[in-house]
């Protein structure tokens, strides 16, 4: 806890943005950090409440009450190893977590949760500029080898564990950069790459041999990792794309989200141009453009087609509009289902829910516009209405729809691994294991598309489940 009486004292108080007309001029982050008087006094608001719901809320459980009073006596650097203990890379959780802690909040139940997320992302930024985080070298090796495939948050996660456990880890990664959708999927101005490139060079001289641009199933086979490694670890996300499904939507003008965000990464990267867009050069500048997908994804092209100058942003949602508030007594302390407005649609957006896209409108085999119909939702079955189809102008449509579950073509075909019925690899939360002997299984590939914390969860889970099943027995902590 904090200060006894500090949740009573003290308003809570969240980090502040820049103006949204200074922001769009660029793809830096614009979060305003506290002051540290103002951080200490919002970690002072942790209170004595018993029983920690924010241990549960968080999927690392995260042991937040510990580093929320360490914090609050400034006491920054014990508060970094707490943090540490539970999660390998808060300054990714820090910044593009939702924040499922704060919605278990004791304090919630009154609409005034404890700023975890922003504490969380302030002490562990305290530690790189302290230069407290260094990399853990192993007192030995364990003459294990193991196969980490894919370098988003779980692989990442992963290999750290695995090399800090004394195995010698080699992390396969297609795309030319570490970091996965973390690198390729998630825009500059939510999270900057450097803190990717800083972790990275921390792994490297902990013993993690990073194999980029080097697809498993397509560069190398699948075979001859299993037979030059003891173990392989299959962390390779979720990248199967939900696709539209109407008439119209093979128009070059209709492209998935992840195209679109992963070209202007590697643009702020400095790639060169056709490098970073072998389909074509695909912007929103001066472009009618229409997002389909509620979600974070399609939140994360709003802004990103904003600051490339588009003429117009509408973004469409199947689903019936969340209630701006919840019901406490019915959802605390779980995530609750209510409308959550981001950064980006506070830049300029226009949203509309309860809708369905019927065809996409094109002429001269260019789009250009999406006729839709409203919906009424009953006890979960949607039914159109009558007489209320509309079309909605558009030069551009982003699909943003989420993913259906992992890739099977190459990796997965050659594994040979069981698959669930939705299409994920099958394997349990202890043993981590999949249908093939030594070969494992976690993040979105296993659990099917989720949040980064989840992912790095999963990914230290797994690693002592490798360790485990290699050594007989294992210090790594779950």
């Amino acid at each position: 806890m904090g200060k006894e009486t500090g949740f009573l004292e003290y308003e809570r108080k969240d980090r502040t943005y820049a103006d949204p007309a200074e922001r769009l001029k660029h793809y830096k982050e614009f979060v305003i950090p506290h002051t540290e008087p103002d951080l200490r006094l919002q970690a002072a608001r942790c209170m004595n409440c018993g029983i920690p719901y924010c241990h549960n809320g968080c999927p690392v459980n995260n042991l937040i009450p510990d580093w929320n009073h360490l914090t609050y006596e400034g006491d920054w650097k014990n508060a970094l190893e707490v943090l540490h203990s539970t999660n390998n890379f808060p300054e990714f959780t820090g910044r593009v977590c939702p924040a499922p802690c704060e919605a278990s909040c004791t304090l919630n139940i009154t609409d005034e949760p404890v700023t975890i997320k922003s504490i969380e992302c302030a002490i562990v930024d305290r530690g790189w500029q302290e230069g407290w985080i260094e990399p853990q070298v192993p007192a030995s090796k364990t003459g294990k080898s193991v196969a980490v495939i894919g370098s988003g948050p779980a692989g990442l996660a992963c290999a750290q564990q695995l090399a800090r456990a004394g195995h010698t880890v080699t992390l396969f990664e297609k795309n030319d950069r570490v970091g996965g959708l973390l690198r390729y999927g998630i825009p500059d101005f939510k999270m900057e790459k450097h803190l990717i490139n800083r972790r990275a060079v921390q792994m490297e001289a902990e013993g993690v041999n990073f194999r980029t641009s080097t697809e498993v199933g397509v560069d190398v086979s699948f075979k001859s990792l299993k037979e030059n490694f003891d173990a392989v670890v299959l962390s390779g996300g979720a990248e199967d794309a939900r696709p539209l499904g109407i008439p119209g939507a093979e128009l070059p003008g209709v492209r998935m989200a992840m195209e679109f965000l992963t070209q202007q990464n590697k643009r702020n990267a400095g790639d060169d141009e056709v490098r970073a867009a072998p389909r074509g050069t695909l912007t929103a500048t001066g472009k009618k453009v229409v997002v389909i997908g509620g979600g974070d994804t399609g939140s994360d092209c709003v802004g990103t087609s904003n600051r490339q100058g588009a003429e117009s942003v509408v973004q469409l949602e199947i689903m019936p509009q969340p209630p701006e508030k919840e019901n406490k007594l019915l959802t605390w302390p779980h995530w609750p289902l209510k409308l959550r407005t981001s950064s980006s649609h506070e830049e300029g957006v226009e949203r509309d829910f309860s809708v369905l896209t019927k065809r996409v409108v094109g002429e001269g085999g260019k789009v250009t516009g999406l006729e839709c119909v409203r919906l009424e939702w009953e006890g979960g079955t949607m039914k159109e209405i009558a007489g209320s189809e509309f079309t909605i102008p558009a030069d551009l449509i982003l699909l943003a729809m989420g993913f259906v579950g992992p890739k099977k073509a190459g990796l997965l075909e050659q594994a040979g691994v069981e698959l669930t019925d939705r299409g994920n690899v099958a394997a349990d939360t202890v043993s981590y294991a999949t249908s093939e002997p030594g070969v494992f299984a976690c993040g979105d590939m296993r659990r099917g598309q989720s949040l980064v914390v989840w992912a790095i969860r999963e990914g230290r889970q797994c690693a002592r489940a490798v360790d485990e099943a290699l050594m007989g027995v294992s210090e790594l902590p779950r």
